[in-house]
């Protein structure tokens, strides 16, 4: 998303580090510290609450580090952490997280409205007394929403923030007073006797699942990151700050509950803190109003700008809609997405129970933290040269804070983890489909798999041994000049290296390398890929410059593999109309063998392959090197999803007095290579002295989707006729194995 002339006034103006840190603290010491902080240490004891408190803070300081650390190497727009993952991940799964997350922010400010009113127990109680029937909690609810709406789109983030700011003034002096309170529960010296160990172990994720969100508003900071003048500097220090004082803050606030009440009163009592706090009970209502109202306010202050930053990049099907969500008012503020997100809040406020909800807003929070982590893992691992963040955590603290996000998401609901992830997959499907052209995760993937693939292939190169025979697998590579006429050679290696063979394919561009013949090498190329991709294919695709074919064949003989295995067979093409093409074949067969390649001679007849004729593979019983290599080739070209229903079968010319020998022989072979060719489908044909190879192939072949057919290095001297007179049947490949393999 680039700047607008509006963003870019906003950051000369807008906010300094304050506001992300007030908003990210608000957050934090947010509803759940005032009403289930005392049940969480009545539960499970200090120490587990400890634990609850170390293991929530694996996933948010390392998050916090990440989103740091990401936020001081590029300049982060509107939208903060959507912004970050789009950014990285590309524009559409950016635009799914996004929109979950936005949907979290904007449930969240009714949610925290809704805990708001628990401030007023006390007067639904007197209500009650007094009149006899209960007063709904949206007598108040909805009328604070409505004000709190009225205020941020008719006044913007400055009000929002001046409010905050008092908010949270009133915040820090309610937690004051409670750490200044006494009883005389803390007189009878219990804080001498701690047990060192967690009550109601099997309680422990449970009451963590409850206390968990209590810490995830560090990041919320982040969403005013168009409006910050210095957001390299702001979020780093705002986030940090926020997280490390909120983590210090409940370890005392859960010391300071363990030794103030008994557990029972813990349990029991929602509004203990105010029977502990100096000043009575009238600390907690104030305290929970300031801190429930201060996270609404964050919450709504954040939200529209993540939903503008998401219409910005033109994630709605409808341009209207991406024009109507991104505009901004006078102020330069989001008014129409702070006008549709305060109606989101109206409408779950007016529902007045948001729990079932608030389990999947945790899981999208956690979506979204995971990510982050991942993001900056990724950055780590990959290595861009780019990628220069003057504040730097460690790639393994990321990919703790990613894979504890991944693993908590589960303990705290397996049903929950398991919606949230079907409502981002089916959210992606649909942006999928009308942002196609926007696929991709941008580079940081790739980056990382370079790095990856780097490590393999240096990994292997050193760690090579010499190849036995018998593990032999295809590493196939060709080069051609009718890619565009015909692709039957880019097929056949497509074929062999689908499933358990490797492929390169090289598009050969004739000429001097130049500027000139580059740039039409990489034109071609790109070309060719996009002619491929509706071919189920694995084959990796290059072009290459030269000035003749054999320059050519010298070349790619030499290459590596780009499996990380050493390319062993090579393929040669020719047409049947042009026989002159074989005079290339005969000229460069001798360069090829010289590099240890087998080698495979393709000849086609233009028609489409008859994959319902099979494999024929013709074996003369003096040719057992190409033997076992034919019957390979043609199990591994049947993985191939073309050929998966193709019979292979094999045709065996002998002497009438050794063909039960020779059955004998094949079936036995067949047998102990595991390898699915009937018995049935071999045939012994004996031989005629006056009926040739030609003849016995054109009379039984004629409708084979591919013929296999072995020669000898010697015939490519002394049989100028070797590869024609096959004239009826289609696809015919002619095969040269430098050893014998064994199909064991």
């Amino acid at each position: 998303m680039s700047s607008t002339p509006n963003s870019q006034s906003a950051n000369r103006k807008g906010f300094g580090t304050a506001p992300v840190f007030i908003t990210a603290i608000c957050t934090i010491l947010g509803a759940i510290l005032f009403l289930r902080f005392g049940y969480a240490v009545g539960t499970v004891g200090f120490f587990g609450v400890i634990g609850i408190i170390i293991i929530g803070h694996l996933v948010t300081i390392p998050t916090a580090l990440s989103l740091s650390e990401i936020a001081t190497n590029r300049k982060v727009e509107g939208g903060g952490e959507y912004f970050i993952i789009s950014r990285s991940f590309g524009l559409n799964i950016g635009a799914t997280i996004g929109l979950a997350l936005y949907s979290s922010q904007a449930i969240s400010v009714a949610f925290y409205v809704i805990a708001f009113t628990e401030a007023f127990s006390p007067f639904f109680d007197w209500w009650q007394n007094h009149f006899g029937w209960v007063l709904p909690r949206q007598a108040i609810s909805l009328p604070v929403m409505a004000i709190l709406g009225v205020a941020i789109i008719k006044r913007g983030a400055n009000i929002g923030m001046k409010a905050l700011y008092i908010v949270a003034a009133v915040l820090f002096i309610a937690i004051g007073l409670f750490f200044a309170g006494k009883t005389e529960y803390f007189s009878t010296g219990v804080f001498h006797q701690v047990p060192m160990s967690i009550k109601n172990v099997n309680q422990f994720y449970i009451v963590f699942a409850i206390i968990f969100p209590a810490f995830t508003g560090m990041t919320a900071g982040v969403g005013l990151s168009g409006d910050l003048r210095n957001p390299k500097k702001s979020i780093p220090i705002g986030t940090l700050t926020a997280t490390v004082l909120g983590m210090i803050v409940y370890v005392f606030i859960a010391w300071k509950l363990y030794v103030s009440a008994s557990p029972d009163l813990l349990l029991n009592d929602q509004l203990v803190m105010g029977k502990i706090a100096l000043g009575g009970a009238l600390v907690v209502p104030i305290g929970l109003a300031a801190s429930t109202l201060s996270s609404a306010l964050g919450s709504v202050l954040v939200a529209p700008r993540t939903l503008q930053a998401i219409a910005q990049d033109h994630s709605f099907p409808s341009g209207k809609i991406n024009r109507f969500l991104s505009r901004n008012d006078a102020r330069h503020e989001p008014a129409n997405a702070s006008i549709v997100t305060v109606v989101i809040a109206l409408v779950f406020v007016a529902l007045g129970n948001v729990n079932i909800v608030a389990q999947i807003i945790s899981m999208f929070f956690m979506v979204t933290y995971g990510s982050l982590n991942l993001i900056s893992f990724l950055n780590h691992f990959g290595a861009d040269p780019s990628y220069r963040p003057t504040f730097r955590s460690r790639w393994y603290i990321s990919l703790l804070g990613f894979l504890m996000s991944l693993w908590l998401m589960f303990k705290m609901s397996s049903v929950y983890a398991f919606v949230a992830i079907l409502v981002i997959f089916i959210l992606y499907q649909a942006i999928q489909r009308y942002q196609r052209k926007r696929r991709g995760m941008a580079f940081l993937f790739r980056n990382a798999f370079f790095q990856l693939n780097r490590r393999l292939q240096v990994f292997l190169q050193k760690s090579r041994r010499p190849v036995r025979t018998e593990l032999w697998r295809p590493s196939v590579i060709s080069v051609s000049r009718t890619s565009f006429t015909q692709l039957r050679t880019f097929q056949l290696v497509s074929w062999i290296s689908y499933r358990f063979g490797f492929g390169t394919y090289i598009h050969l561009v004739d000429g001097y390398y130049s500027k000139e013949t580059t740039a039409e090498a990489q034109k071609k190329q790109e070309e060719l890929i996009q002619m491929t991709t509706q071919i189920p294919n694995l084959v990796y695709l290059y072009t290459m410059v030269s000035p003749s074919y054999t320059s050519a064949v010298a070349q790619v003989v030499q290459l590596p593999g780009v499996s990380g295995m050493e390319n062993n067979t090579f393929v040669f093409e020719y047409d049947r109309k042009d026989p002159a093409e074989l005079k290339l074949i005969r000229d460069n067969f001798n360069l090829v063998r010289a590099g240890g390649f087998d080698i495979l001679v393709l000849t086609t007849n233009h028609m489409p392959p008859n994959y319902k004729g099979g494999i024929h593979v013709w074996i003369q019983t003096t040719d057992v090197e190409n033997a076992n290599l034919m019957i390979l080739l043609s199990y591994i070209i049947t993985s191939h999803p073309s050929w998966s229903k193709s019979p292979i079968k094999i045709f065996t010319i002998s002497p009438k007095d050794e063909m039960v020998e020779v059955r004998n022989t094949l079936e036995k072979l067949l047998k102990e290579g595991r390898l699915p060719i009937s018995p049935f489908n071999i045939e012994i044909i004996p031989h005629d002295k006056d009926t040739g190879l030609r003849k016995l192939v054109a009379d039984r072949s004629h409708d084979a989707g591919l013929t296999m057919i072995g020669f000898e290095s010697s015939q490519i001297k002394h049989d100028d006729d070797l590869f024609q007179g096959y004239e009826n049947p289609g696809d015919i490949l002619f095969v040269n194995s430098r050893f014998t393999k064994s199909l064991e």
